[in-house]
């Protein structure tokens, strides 16, 4: 197998999520694999900082606005890419929201009901949108969500956290088989990542200890470390694989 294989060279992405962290990360490596990108957010400013590391690698991409919550935003994100770019091969579901650490008892249902519907309905609505747009042009497509190992393990004090990353895994798995052999659906479970989601953990000095005690690598990954793995799923090096749970964890779920 060629290394041509691993080239997106003519793909058009969309990444959900793409101003920071991971989203960011995997935006800029699709492009440097030879994709066309347009990183989503709600807010296009946020954006900036990605579409410049793309067009500076010499990669071609737009900033676009789009609410995972909200249909009609979703629908106009993938308009837009299409009247800029053409349609869309990739979508990476990687918009995501955890801002809950604590006991399941104090957690209110209002914010169990919000990270279900940035994390698990947000990143389905995305995928349905595709898949319909995929089945009208007759052609084949992939998806990458961007799940976590907390969607394959239970994370303490993450409940509704971690519940949404099983939705996540579950659905996967599910649209594989559904949608194939047409579209091919596979999820990435990142252990722990220098991001802002980690930054409050890396900071406590006594939880990051006992974190990366339980991590054979010894170390929380760069957002690189996992785009890497997204930009296989989404390559020719890739297309006998679907409804695949690709770990990218230091080793955390293997203890």
């Amino acid at each position: 197998m060629g290394l041509e294989r691993f080239s997106l060279e003519g793909s058009v992405a969309v990444v959900t999520g793409g101003s920071r962290g991971i989203g960011e990360a995997i935006a800029v490596e699709m492009a440097e694999a030879g994709a066309t990108v347009v990183p989503v957010a709600r807010s296009a400013d946020d954006l900036d900082e990605t579409v410049e590391r793309i067009e500076s690698a010499g990669g071609e991409a737009i900033a676009c606005t789009m609410d995972v919550t909200d249909a009609e935003s979703v629908a106009a994100a993938f308009d837009r890419t299409e009247a800029e770019f053409g349609p869309v091969d990739v979508l990476v579901n990687n918009a995501g929201t955890n801002p809950y650490f604590g006991n399941a008892r104090k957690l209110d249902i209002d914010t169990w009901e919000h990270i279900f519907a940035v994390n698990a309905t947000g990143a389905f609505r995305c995928a349905r949108e595709f898949a319909r747009r995929i089945d009208e042009r007759e052609e084949t497509g992939v998806v990458v969500n961007v799940a976590s190992v907390g969607g394959v393990l239970g994370l303490p004090y993450q409940t509704p956290y971690s519940a949404s990353k099983h939705a996540m895994v579950g659905m996967t798995r599910t649209l594989a088989i559904e949608w194939a052999p047409d579209i091919r659906v596979n999820a990435l479970a990142p252990g722990y990542v220098k991001t802002e989601f980690t930054k409050g953990v890396r900071e406590n000095e006594s939880i990051h200890e006992d974190l990366l005690a339980e991590i054979p690598q010894d170390r929380f990954a760069d957002p690189e470390e996992i785009a890497g793995a997204a930009v296989y799923l989404a390559s020719d090096a890739a297309t006998y694989a679907t409804g695949e749970i690709h770990v990218v964890d230091g080793g955390y779920a293997s203890k």
